[in-house]
């Protein structure tokens, strides 16, 4: 038995985006710490980076989640 070695765990029909191969898969292939998901279908996995980078741009501009100066800078 090899520790540290999970097998990953999803279903058929269920889409991640794995951030260490770039590609979308079903199942999924990867382990969780490399894939976003999961997405009701494989378009909404393909554009996975896209959405995260709204969620986090919507995140930084909410004035619940930021010292109330106004809209968190940008940062990459």
């Amino acid at each position: 038995m090899v520790f540290g070695r999970s097998k990953p765990t999803g279903k058929p029909g269920e889409w991640f985006y794995c951030i260490k191969h770039a590609k979308v898969e079903e199942g999924p292939e990867c382990p969780a710490k490399d894939r976003l998901g999961p997405y009701a279908s494989r378009e909404e996995a393909a554009h996975a980076l896209e959405t995260a980078a709204e969620r986090n741009r919507e995140w930084r501009n909410d004035p619940r989640w930021n010292n109330g100066d106004g809209p968190a800078e940008e940062q990459s």
